[in-house]
């Protein structure tokens, strides 16, 4: 790409979408759940952004999977109604939930144990709503959700199907997946995920309960799975945008991260090696999660304005408006001339959702260099 004249009239630090990098990575994760078979409902938690969820859907996803009820309220709006809530249902939410659902909206609810699952049924009861709940599985022991073998499932189904709600079936998320860096354990953890959330569905089945719906997913398992016998849809969200974790993982190369921080040089420490730039944590996050990788790329990868990286350089701290870049290993006394005041960069950042989470909007640059300006969602 030759360097994009327009970037120079935005005000920096902004939120760059490579429409092209985005486009190659929904067309990249569609294929390959058309090749296994399978329904694809990708959670929209990276983006929150209407344009974005629609190009996912024209490549042929089936409903969105959200993190907060707000974002079923505006993507429910925008005409998207089979809509997913991948959180455990809390009771003060219920009355949000059922309006949603009042109003039209076909959304899932999930459940991580017999408590929740029986103040959900009651709650329905009391307002003669029917909610469809689906219980969430741990495969991996990375956050939330019942053991596959464990009798509370059993117990939280029983209180769904007994209490009048709709049980429609077992999801998974194989967040360890994040701590792996080859493919042999991504495949390895992708079945893991795959045999604990079928095992899960198989015994709420011979236990006379329906479960029509089996869901797993995570980036780097969606990609890596061989079969996925018994599942019925995949979840995945970061692989729009891809990141530096990702890459550490090996899902993914530089060039696919469709994310960046567009920032301007603002000041030196020479006797440092430094270049001082208007990024600081509030505009790339303090997400530090290649922190614990085989490489550490500090804040973000330094690239130039076309986007291509600059091998050796990273921003390497960063305070509130201030971001530090530098090279790895030996300072570069010359580095104000190499980046001169004024100078344009772009960064890659470590984890794409919490980037751009601290954005209001993105500027989606297409090849030609022409920008369109979209709307990200905050809040809850």
């Amino acid at each position: 790409m030759n360097t994009p004249s327009h970037l120079a009239t935005l005000d920096t630090p902004a939120a760059l979408i490579d429409l092209a990098r985005m486009r190659h990575n929904i067309d990249r994760m569609q294929a390959r759940m058309n090749a296994l078979s399978t329904r694809f409902r990708p959670h929209v938690k990276t983006t929150k952004c209407t344009p974005v969820v629609r190009a996912q859907l024209a490549a042929g996803a089936q409903g969105i999977t959200v993190s907060t009820l707000k974002e079923a309220e505006q993507f429910f709006a925008d005409g998207i109604t089979d809509i997913l809530y991948a959180v455990g249902m809390a009771q003060h939410r219920l009355p949000q939930a059922l309006a949603l659902r009042r109003k039209g909206c076909d959304l899932k609810i999930i459940t991580d144990s017999p408590a929740s699952a029986a103040a959900i049924a009651e709650f329905g009861r009391v307002h003669g709503e029917v909610f469809e709940v689906w219980i969430e599985i741990d495969t991996d022991g990375h956050r939330s959700g019942i053991r596959p073998d464990e009798a509370a499932l059993l117990d939280a189904g029983s209180a769904l199907h007994a209490g009048g709600m709709r049980l429609g079936g077992v999801l998974t998320h194989a967040g360890s997946s994040y701590e792996l860096d080859t493919p042999e354990a991504l495949a390895a953890m992708a079945e893991q995920e795959r045999a604990g959330c079928v095992h899960a569905a198989e015994r709420l089945r011979a236990a006379g309960l329906p479960c029509p719906v089996v869901s797993v997913g995570s980036t780097p398992t969606a990609l890596h799975a061989q079969q996925l016998d018994g599942v019925t849809e995949v979840r995945a969200g970061v692989y729009v945008f891809f990141d530096l974790v990702m890459k550490n993982i090996g899902v993914c190369t530089a060039s696919d991260i469709a994310l960046s921080v567009l920032t301007t040089v603002i000041g030196h420490q020479p006797d440092k090696g430094w270049a001082i730039v208007d990024a600081g944590w509030m505009a790339m996050s303090r997400d530090r999660g290649t922190q614990k990788q085989k490489r550490d790329y500090g804040y973000g990868q330094v690239c130039g304005v076309d986007g291509e990286p600059i091998d050796g350089y990273v921003l390497s701290g960063a305070n509130q408006e201030h971001g530090i870049l530098s090279r790895e290993g030996t300072p570069d006394t010359g580095i104000a001339a190499r980046f001169p005041i004024g100078t344009q960069l772009r960064i890659l950042p470590n984890h794409a959702c919490a980037t751009g989470a601290q954005f209001p909007q993105y500027h989606a640059l297409a090849q030609d260099g022409t920008l369109a300006t979209w709307s990200r969602l905050h809040g809850w």
